[in-house]
């Protein structure tokens, strides 16, 4: 068991990124407003963005650099794209997921500082983490914090349903309206995360191949991910039942303050375990764990692709296309690339990233930190309009001479990509056309 669970680690690190403020707070409110009823939005948007997740660990295992490389290679206005857009939800992203993990320790600890100081100090602290260890603690550690939250999960969905007397409605509903639209656009904005994570993917399976370089093959690679990204289907589902279950028609609204929310997220757990002093640390370690991993993952994995991207920006990188698989940018010597300078720059421009996402994200959580419905609606919205751009493009790099021949998907991955970007697109049209007309 241990031996498996360390042959993993990008994966996992994307189901905690992942598993959060999407999982948490939109699958527990969607079952908690409208119980079973968007387990199709679920479902279909896990499937339709399966293929962009996957082609940023697919051309990483193959090829030894990260997606932003492949980007590079596609042509410098297509990195530069990826820069101007990645700021309009970064700074959301943050400020939302750091805002919900403070809110859930205000609420167990009973701390008295508002939401801003709390999350300054979360913030100090996942810094700190990341200074001294980077990539290596993440590793460790996630793997740990979703399998406390899974079982955990799984057990208060399973009293739940051994409590409950009402029979199930099972069925689904298609939003005709535009609140209850833009309800189903926010669920799948993070559902299970944005599309431009398949960015942080690649990068953290770059640095996964360098720490393990001889048991991170391609194989193990795209097993790894599949592993972390459908272990994120199984939670949203638990966490749609346990809303549903609990909540759904008993005219309780879901809270829109932070602090409000996280009071009845203890009480979905606190009435599925019963008012147990046990229970209640067992959730409140489990959910805030979680929370926690997400604001830590985030943290550092913005600053990274935003670091990484600006500076490949300044460097005409190696030709490599008839190389085969390599398994790390560290192994080549090519031309005018200077590997040294390059990962200078690359470090120093991670940190300046981090300045600026910090800063970006406090000024947010001071000005909006009682509004955290509102903050996380605008950031998921944003997420999904921006989707269909990553989506085009992953599929664009996966399929052309810059990835190797054997690691170019089939036709069915091209299918299940053609049908994704489709109902992605198709999606963000219906639902502008609703708020302009």
């Amino acid at each position: 068991m241990t031996k498996y669970l360390k042959m993993l680690g990008p994966g996992l690190l994307f189901a905690g990124a992942a598993v959060g403020t999407s999982h948490l707070y939109w699958s527990t409110r969607a079952g908690a407003e409208y119980g079973f009823a968007f387990l199709w939005a679920i479902v279909l948007i896990l499937i339709f963005k399966y293929p962009f997740f996957e082609y940023g660990t697919r051309y990483t295992a193959s090829k030894g650099e990260t997606i932003l490389s492949g980007y590079k290679r596609m042509g410098k206005w297509v990195l530069w794209a990826y820069l101007l857009i990645t700021p309009i939800t970064m700074f959301t992203i943050q400020a939302a997921v750091t805002s919900l993990t403070a809110n859930l320790l205000m609420y167990m600890f009973g701390i008295p500082l508002g939401a801003a100081w709390v999350s300054a100090i979360l913030l100090a602290l996942c810094l700190g983490i990341l200074y001294l260890g980077r990539y290596q603690i993440l590793d460790n550690i996630i793997k740990y914090i979703i399998i406390l939250l899974t079982i955990s999960t799984f057990i208060a969905v399973l009293l739940a349903l051994g409590k409950n007397s009402e029979p199930i409605q099972w069925e689904q509903v298609i939003p005709k309206d535009t609140i209850t639209l833009a309800f189903v656009i926010s669920l799948m904005g993070w559902m299970p995360a944005p599309v431009d994570m398949s960015v942080w993917n690649s990068i953290w399976a770059e640095s996964k191949q360098k720490s393990t370089q001889e048991d991170f093959d391609y194989k193990t690679s795209i097993f790894d991910f599949n592993v972390g990204y459908w272990s994120t289907l199984v939670l949203a589902i638990f966490f749609l039942s346990l809303g549903t279950l609990v909540m759904f028609g008993s005219g309780e609204a879901i809270e829109k303050s932070g602090l409000g929310f996280s009071k009845q997220l203890f009480g979905l757990y606190s009435q599925a375990f019963g008012e147990s002093r046990w229970a209640f640390w067992l959730v409140g370690i489990a959910a805030i764990t979680t929370m926690f991993s997400t604001t830590l993952t985030c943290l550092d994995a913005l600053p990274r692709v935003m670091g990484r991207a600006s500076v490949l920006t300044k460097y005409h990188l190696p030709d490599i296309n008839n190389m085969g698989t390599r398994t790390t940018l560290d192994d080549i010597k090519i031309g005018d690339f200077d590997e040294t300078a390059f990962a200078a720059d690359d470090r120093k421009a991670y940190w300046i990233w981090m300045a600026i996402l910090i800063i970006g994200s406090m000024l947010i959580l001071l000005f909006l930190a009682a509004e955290m419905g509102t903050l996380l609606k605008v950031a998921t919205v944003l997420s999904f309009l921006t989707t269909p751009f990553y989506a085009i493009l992953n599929y664009a790099l996966i399929t052309s001479q810059h990835t190797p021949e054997f690691a170019r998907p089939g036709m069915k991955m091209k299918i299940l990509s053609w049908l994704g970007i489709v109902f992605l697109s198709g999606f963000s049209l219906l639902y502008v056309f609703k708020v302009l007309f």
